[in-house]
């Protein structure tokens, strides 16, 4: 077993609650309940050691390893193919279709032989709480349940068991055709003991959840070019949304490092406003109304919850359920991925001032009418009062959408979003004949305009910039055509482009910035970052760039895992970085790929 796999290396399986990444090796080294912002069980990514972690897989390591997802489905399957014969995990979590929050969850292993003998070996090493919190085993016929504080972990399995310490261990030989499978529970503690598990009721489960997943399939509407990699995305996504909320996290990880053995290692186990509300063109795009709806409804929430109150109507980012509280701290007992130390949990950037997030809030809200006809009269009012506080508030410096903890500046990125704002506010307000400042409103959006055009574009690159101190590219401001700030064929669109060719691109791949120019507070580097890249495509197609955007959309997908996931970024050699996987790529592959199609077909005269 490898200490640390790389972070491509892995597939997501989950339950629309929480989730789990399992290696390539069979390797369940990533998951925390009982939601995705819970404490950790199994953590062995972030300390192989001290984080635990549950091995099924062949004895020995001279097995070949394949894994793949079941067709249309969040149904993982790793392949191990020896001389002696060719084995399969089967892993998958059953979703709660209640939608009801709930402590227990479910993480299905089915194990069996498809072809000669295959030994497989089962290690079960939970680590409660981070690695923090002890456990008793309690082992007998039935199983074996971990009892740790508030929490209990039953693992029943077809197969007998062993003590090994406080964990336990099994082994089972398979021959052609012959199943067997473990159960991992989570539930709250002295909670009803689950059932014992049935070789044909295992095959049940997992046809159930095969069915749940091709028929919320079939709500999409995407018939372009690419059907493989962006339907793997829209299921990422959906695995990455709580479901009792409509909530979309970031990703499903905390702490894996943007630079190996660096700093740069957050918790994004959490919804961003960004993230969310641009997810919400991402799944309109593909026809799944409902899951766009939920992140809307919850968003508007956010917004009417600080009606009343002082200071800023919205944060950065919150916790799933919309709680604003996330104290930051590091797990001094983790060493990290690979050491890449400190691992942090919670997320100090939900106190930075974000201005570009009021922008995103009314576009996740103006991006469908049928969504913003159902905002109630309460919905409403809260958003223009909102938007008449920003009318007074957008003029300042901030922090940014990368989150810089060098200090405050005047972003051209934030001043474009803010301007959004104000657009798409007075556009809803016409539209739906509702009550507002609209002089207000476009005082500041033209105001915004001018000060965006006349300090956030620089002579020297002839490009826009990142912020008015300086000749800073930055990559943020390849969604400027997209929510129509400025026209994609403008020529002094064109012109940043070409900037950004020169500055910012790598053989198609695509940086945030550049740390060294632009000090954003933090030491090391980072990988190009594969938001960006994918945003490139889209504006490249819109500025009729065709082949180069064609190229640049498929030469990225090469750096795709090999089940189709994205982390937050790709590495000098070609490795993925940062949190896994991310939901802002995949939101954004989307977006690329249905501007790339339309504008292929445009082309084409179809």
């Amino acid at each position: 077993m490898d200490r640390y796999p790389s972070i491509a290396e892995h597939g997501l399986v989950g339950d629309l609650q929480t989730a789990a990444l399992v290696s390539s090796q069979g390797v369940v080294d990533w998951f925390a309940a009982p939601r995705f912002d819970s404490p950790s069980i199994f953590a062995a990514l972030l300390d192989h050691d001290r984080g635990g972690y549950f091995r099924l897989a062949p004895e020995g390591t001279d097995a070949a390893c394949k894994q793949l997802y079941y067709p249309d489905t969040a149904v993982l399957m790793t392949r191990f193919m020896s001389p002696d014969g060719v084995g399969e995990v089967v892993d998958f979590m059953p979703p709660d279709q209640t939608r009801n929050p709930t402590d227990r969850h479910t993480l299905i292993r089915g194990v069996r032989a498809v072809r000669g003998t295959v030994d497989f070996t089962l290690e079960c090493r939970p680590r409660f709480d981070y690695g923090r919190a002890g456990h008793q085993l309690e082992l007998d016929g039935e199983g074996a349940v971990f009892r740790a504080p508030g929490i209990d972990a039953h693992l029943r399995t077809t197969f007998p068991l062993e003590r090994d310490g406080q964990d336990v261990r099994g082994k089972v030989t398979l021959r052609a055709g012959e199943s067997h499978g473990a159960v991992f529970t989570v539930c709250a503690s002295g909670a009803e003991v689950p059932a014992f598990p049935t070789v044909d009721g295992l095959t049940e489960q997992f046809q159930e959840v095969v069915r749940f997943w091709q028929q919320w399939l079939r709500q999409s509407r995407y018939r372009g070019r690419w059907p493989e990699l962006v339907h793997r995305s829209v299921i990422t996504l959906k695995l990455l949304t709580y479901a009792p909320t409509g909530a979309l996290i970031a990703a499903a990880t905390t702490g894996l490092p943007e630079q190996v053995g660096g700093e740069r290692n957050w918790d994004y186990r959490f919804t961003w406003v960004r993230d969310g509300a641009l997810s919400v063109r991402a799944m309109l795009d593909l026809g799944f109304v409902e899951e766009a709806t939920a992140f809307v409804h919850w968003l508007v929430d956010r917004l009417r919850e600080r009606e009343g109150e002082d200071g800023e109507p919205l944060q950065t980012m919150y916790r799933i359920d919309g709680n604003p509280e996330l104290p930051e701290e590091t797990l001094d007992q983790f060493e990290g991925y690979r050491g890449s130390f400190p691992v942090r949990i919670g997320n100090g950037a939900a106190d930075q001032i974000q201005l570009d997030i009021y922008g995103e809030a009314v576009y996740a809200l103006a991006q469908g009418g049928a969504i913003a006809q159902q905002a109630t009269y309460q919905g409403w009012r809260a958003l223009a009062r909102t938007l008449d506080w920003f009318a007074e508030n957008w003029n300042r410096p901030d922090e940014g959408i990368w989150e810089t903890r060098g200090g405050r500046k005047d972003f051209t990125y934030s001043r474009v979003m803010s301007w959004v704002a104000f657009d798409h506010g007075l556009r809803l307000a016409e539209s739906f004949r509702r009550p507002a400042d609209l002089e207000g409103w476009r005082r500041a959006r033209d105001a915004i305009f001018e000060q965006v055009m006349q300090r956030g574009w620089s002579e020297t690159e002839r490009a826009f910039i990142q912020h008015y101190d300086g000749d800073v590219l930055d990559a943020s401001l390849l969604l400027m055509p997209r929510v129509g700030f400025i026209a994609p064929r403008d020529p002094s669109w064109l012109s940043t482009l070409d900037a950004m060719d020169r500055r910012l691109v790598s053989d198609s791949l695509v940086y945030r910035y550049d740390p060294a120019a632009s000090p954003d507070g933090l030491r090391g580097s980072e990988g190009t970052f594969s938001l960006c890249t994918f945003l490139y495509v889209d504006a490249l197609a819109r500025a009729g760039r065709l082949p180069q955007a064609r190229y640049a959309f498929e030469k990225m997908q090469t750096y795709a895992n090999h089940v189709g996931l994205f982390s937050e970024e790709v590495g000098p050699s070609g490795e993925q970085l940062g949190n896994f996987p991310q939901a802002f790529t995949h939101l954004s592959l989307i977006m690329a790929a249905v501007t790339l199609d339309e504008a292929l077909d445009h082309e084409q005269g179809r």
